[in-house]
């Protein structure tokens, strides 16, 4: 059973919820730490105030085979998000013209049970940094109601450690993506040029508390760490450093999904002369490349689309 339920059986899981949901009337739940009373609706960076923006929710199929088993991933996609990637494919759902109603945390409950109830093999909370406390605040509705399957953190990468310790127990699978390397390729990219830096710092902190990924007898993740690489154009990604963190830092058993789905969206097309490789989708070749350069580094566990890919080529 998921540990998130002897938290809740203890009353760990309510006193968690709401020292985070203190956090909102100042807010530091991030990295950017705004500092300003979301309770209140003040709006920092993530332009998320009270309650949770949930754009969609659904059974998934397209996440990687360990976290769909054969029945999907129990996806929770959230509105809003706490970096400004220029070339977000989901920037309808980041960033959108208009808000999203607001998501109570009986609502957000009422969609975890109603995902588990579809037989999803886990709640995949996506792009959730920026709604921790909503999410705590949810959960413990949730549990008393029968909530019983994996939680997965599936995060843009830029989460604080602070926060990520209200997690701790409560999370089963993290899965941040490990965006760029360069700090002002960074700050030029996604807004935050200590992005390379705090994710990290989140990165050990996740893989502290839940070690490398444990796969069951039936190809479910049940616990444990599933990091994503975006392969960018022209190197930007930083893919060489990142590999070698993760295998010399974390370990060299970390899950690694080195991702070759990269298109120009957003931003992309407009971006200054030397992000000029931004305007094209990423190569095969260069896909292939970045799977080499993660098992040149030690890593041994790459997700399968990984291994298709490069074995084309090499």
């Amino acid at each position: 059973m998921p540990a998130y339920q002897e938290l809740y059986s203890s009353g760990e899981l309510a006193a968690r919820a709401a020292d985070a949901l203190k956090r909102l009337t100042h807010c530091t739940l991030c990295p950017h730490a705004c500092g300003v009373d979301r309770t209140r609706g003040e709006l920092g960076v993530c332009r998320s105030g009270r309650y949770a923006q949930v754009a969609s929710y659904a059974p998934h199929f397209g996440e990687e085979a360990p976290l769909v088993g054969r029945t999907g991933s129990g996806t929770i996609f959230f509105a809003q998000c706490n970096l400004g990637c220029r070339f977000c494919q989901n920037v309808d759902i980041s960033h959108p013209d208009e808000t999203f109603p607001d998501t109570s945390p009986e609502k957000l409950a009422a969609i975890m049970l109603r995902l588990q109830a579809e037989n999803t093999v886990n709640i995949n909370f996506v792009s959730p940094t920026h709604v921790v406390a909503q999410i705590l605040e949810a959960l413990p509705l949730a549990v008393e109601k029968g909530l019983a399957i994996p939680l997965v953190w599936n995060s843009g990468g830029y989460d604080s450690v602070e926060t990520l310790k209200l997690l701790d127990g409560v999370v089963d699978v993290y899965m941040p993506d490990a965006k760029f390397w360069d700090p002002d390729l960074a700050r030029r990219l996604c807004g935050a040029a200590d992005y390379p830096q705090r994710a990290r710092e989140a990165v050990r902190e996740m893989h502290r508390q839940v070690g490398e990924l444990h796969i069951d007898g039936a190809g479910v993740a049940r616990k444990g760490l599933l990091v994503r690489h975006l392969v960018l154009p022209g190197e930007l990604s930083g893919t060489e450093q990142w590999m070698r963190f993760l295998a010399d830092e974390i370990s060299p058993d970390t899950y690694v999904n080195v991702m070759e789905q990269y298109r120009p969206c957003a931003e992309a097309h407009t971006l200054s002369d030397d992000l000029a490789p931004m305007s094209r989708a990423v190569s095969a070749e260069e896909c292939a490349e970045a799977v080499q350069v993660a098992r040149n580094a030690g890593l041994t566990r790459l997700d399968e689309r990984c291994g298709d890919a490069a074995d084309k080529l090499f």
